[in-house]
């Protein structure tokens, strides 16, 4: 088990400043989305007169609602070029920020149950090999010596075919994430702004020029929006519509065990991801529920559906207890791929649509938003996911590269 200390208390680690009159750049949406990007911006752009609004607190939606899976096998150019660049970004982040995340590198593998899952695996792993992807083919016994408590046995409902395996991907420690970033953004000039929320926008003609907030109007040369499932809110107060539906996710946590799951498993086919948090908890996830919504918790027959499909894989788990449950909301696009640049609104910019994948995307998609937003133009890893390809039909169809239904 991993031993570093635990970090400074957050409220140490950043100022807590009222709003100023204007900003060069207002991001909505205080989430690792949010926060990465202002770090970005004063970083890489040398833009720092630049402030973080929340409406609630400082990552408290989807930053600290999710499993924090990290990885890159995606199965598209554009997918892979973008998680790639995020996956490195993830490699050096800690020593970056000098603040530990507990970033994990313990491999993740995506189980196959059905010849159909065989062929989709395979065609998988040499697409990510043709991207430069770590990743390779496991048979059942391999994905036995990674995780010995798997049940390969061929008599249950869904047996274990074999898998892909990223040797690189793993896990790291959410808020801590979000507090490293938001530690240093801060030391850089961003003001991060919590209990602010937006409430209308401000428009000369068709150009954005400030931002109305329950704190007051605060004036901006631009906005991006980093709001993930809240964004289809957003865009319409600013009189544009976004193609995204917003489903809730939720997960659970057992109660602590000694360490048992050296890795991280997830099933596409069953709809079930495990980890093992460095406490000991069990980390569990399903599929998001059926229904839109903006609920951050679950259904009941969700955990049920997910925990049988979990201990038939698991046995072990049978007797183990949930400590808690959580939901998030997953922003989800026809195509399963994020949207991300620039708006029908002059200098209004955006950023949502990940369904599962905005954890690990963090440190890519701040990087590569903030590149949007200083220099009005999208960088080559996100030039494919603006808007315009709900027009075009340039589609990445990614349906099928998470453990999640959607």
């Amino acid at each position: 088990m991993d031993q570093r200390h635990l970090p400074e208390h957050p409220d140490f680690l950043w100022s807590n400043p009222e709003p100023k009159k204007s900003y060069d750049v207002i991001i909505i949406g205080g989430g690792g989305h949010g926060i990465a990007t202002a770090y970005y911006l004063a970083k890489n752009h040398g833009i720092t007169n630049v402030a973080v609004l929340e409406k609630g607190w400082l990552a408290g939606g989807n930053m600290a609602r999710n499993t924090t899976i990290i990885r890159s096998n995606y199965l598209w150019d554009e997918s892979a070029a973008i998680y790639e660049h995020s996956l490195k970004l993830w490699e050096g982040l800690e020593e970056e920020l000098g603040y530990n995340m507990f970033f994990s590198q313990r491999g993740v593998m995506n189980l196959a149950h059905t010849l159909q899952d065989v062929r989709e695996s395979v065609r998988r792993v040499e697409a990510n090999r043709l991207n430069g992807i770590d990743a390779e083919w496991i048979d059942p016994k391999q994905v036995k010596e990674l995780c010995p408590i798997i049940n390969i046995n061929d008599d249950i409902r869904y047996p274990v075919m074999g898998g892909t395996y990223q040797p690189r991907a793993g896990i790291a420690k959410h808020d801590w994430v979000a507090w490293g970033y938001a530690r240093r953004a801060s030391e850089l000039g961003v003001d991060l702004i919590q209990n602010c929320e937006v409430t209308g926008f401000v428009k000369d003609g068709n150009k954005i020029t400030g931002v109305k907030t329950t704190r007051g109007t605060i004036n901006a040369g631009k906005v991006a929006l980093a709001a993930a499932g809240h964004t289809s809110v957003l865009a319409d107060m600013a009189g544009f519509r976004v193609p995204i539906q917003s489903h809730p996710l939720q997960a659970l946590v057992s109660e602590l065990h000694e360490i048992i799951h050296p890795t991280v498993v997830m099933s596409n086919h069953v709809h079930v991801y495990v980890s093992q948090a460095h406490k000991g908890e069990l980390v569990m996830g399903a599929g998001v529920d059926t229904f839109n919504g903006y609920g951050q918790r679950g259904s009941f027959h969700v955990i049920e559906h997910q925990m049988s499909a979990a201990v038939e894989l698991f046995p072990a788990f049978a007797r183990a207890h949930l400590l808690r449950t959580w939901g998030g909301i997953v922003d989800v696009t026809m195509d399963a791929s994020p949207i991300m640049g620039k708006t029908p609104v002059d200098n209004m910019y955006i950023n949502c649509g990940w369904g599962t994948g905005g954890f690990k995307g963090v440190p890519g998609a701040g990087w590569a938003y903030a590149h949007t937003i200083a220099n009005d133009s999208a960088h080559e890893t996100n030039s494919a996911f603006g808007l315009e390809r709900f027009e075009t039909g340039a589609l990445i169809d990614e349906h099928g590269a998470a453990a999640v239904a959607h």
